[in-house]
């Protein structure tokens, strides 16, 4: 099979090449591309190791009818790790330092419109591939967002495109329901499957592990739950086994909960530094400052982040609805449509918390960041509008001064 691209531009074939997955299986011998008045052999070999560096990184077949047209002239890249305003990128090689364009940076309407780590971008390198420069995003398949630390209302980004979350609570004085459930709404309302690991399981006995474990299942009775140990290595081969080859896994949990130490387990190099926990409040120290992609020898990807010791809500509702299916469900069964569930009879909410069918404690945690989330989120679009609305009093300023 032979394909002929005809081009009034001159383009790179590589570059041309490293956007077309889903054309690129079907080379089956040497493609003839017409680049301005010349013609190029390319060697379908020499394709099919670009994209095979690609999905080494964790491209899949998801993307190859998200390819924009009007970046063909670009390549693929994933991001590495973030750091402020740089990044490091990859096209499957070298990790390279790379930095925004200006029509990116400046169009940016919110931190949603930047790249984070994990994110697919087009990219063009240049010196070698020394250095590389960002021209825009490819679609997200998953994005990983929680409300930005502080009184300022904007997403902060965590991660994108990632697959499974591992949520890490440590069995001890640091294991919390009520931040379990934090996390597991922020983890669903991204539409990643998440997996709770219960870490420093040698610190405890047994029973406790296990009515710790029990706790657990209790607030999300479909979620995967392991007990593990890097000390002990309990459960570490368990563990990865389920990493598959291709896959993005990320690790989130509050500071001190051994994700570090966890991490370096499953390298098995110690690469990341790690950081004591105070054995009166068993707070951690961040060890780790940004969020940075490791490939594993077999092929997956995990994804490390810094602890989280705020986790604001913002636009949560399916997670909040996936998290708490129970409370959902009860709220539909209420006598009236309009039950506020305070002091109504007939109130299947009070009823089931009556009969210790729910906790209070849940409950309470539901309205909670039910709240702060539809809170946030109006604050959130106000700010928005006020920044749209400045952005337009601008530009009419300076149409007016050029006049």
């Amino acid at each position: 099979m032979t394909h002929l691209l005809r081009s009034t531009k001159a383009l790179s074939w590589k570059r041309r090449c490293s956007i077309g997955r889903a054309v690129v299986g079907e080379y089956t011998e040497p493609d003839i591309y017409l680049i301005e008045d010349d013609i190029v052999i390319v060697s379908s070999l020499n394709i099919y190791s670009l994209m095979n560096n690609l999905e080494n990184l964790g491209y899949s077949s998801w993307l190859d009818d998200k390819l924009d047209p009007k970046q063909a002239m670009h390549e693929i890249a994933r991001v590495v790790s973030v750091h402020k305003e740089s990044y490091l990128i990859s096209k499957g090689g070298e990790e390279v330092f790379a930095e925004l364009s200006g029509n990116l940076m400046y169009s940016a309407d919110s931190t949603l419109d930047l790249p984070t780590t994990g994110d697919w971008v087009y990219a063009d390198f240049f010196d070698d591939d020394s250095h590389a420069i960002i021209y825009g995003l490819m679609p997200r398949r998953t994005l990983l967002k929680r409300k930005s630390v502080g009184k300022k209302v904007d997403f902060q980004l965590v991660a994108a495109n990632v697959d499974v979350a591992f949520i890490v609570q440590s069995l001890n004085e640091n294991f919390n329901l009520r931040r379990l459930e934090r996390y597991l709404v922020m983890v669903n309302a991204a539409g990643i499957r998440p997996v709770i690991l219960l870490s420093k399981c040698d610190l405890v006995s047994e029973l406790e592990m296990n009515t710790l474990k029990a706790e657990a299942l209790s607030i999300a009775p479909d979620v995967e739950v392991l007990a593990l140990s890097s000390v002990s290595q309990q459960n570490i081969s368990v563990l990865l086994g389920a990493l598959k080859a291709g896959e993005t896994y990320c690790l989130l949990g509050s500071s001190g909960v051994g994700k570090t130490t966890l991490l370096n387990c499953i390298l098995g190099d110690g690469v990341f530094k790690t950081g004591s926990v105070s054995k009166i409040e068993s707070k951690g120290r961040h060890t780790t400052t940004a969020r940075q992609l490791v490939q594993l020898e077999n092929g997956a990807i995990i994804l490390d982040t810094p602890g989280m010791r705020e986790l604001g809500a913002i636009s949560v509702d399916e997670g909040l609805d996936e998290t708490f299916a129970d409370v959902v469900e009860l709220t539909h069964q209420c006598r009236f449509s309009n039950c506020s569930h305070t002091n109504e009879k007939g109130c299947a909410v009070l009823s089931a918390i009556e009969a210790d069918e729910l906790l209070g404690a849940r409950y309470q945690s539901y309205l909670k960041m039910k709240k702060e989330s539809d809170f946030n989120e109006m604050s959130y679009l106000e700010k928005k509008a006020k920044d749209k609305n400045f952005g337009k009093m601008i530009k009419s300023v300076m149409k007016n001064k050029q006049r």
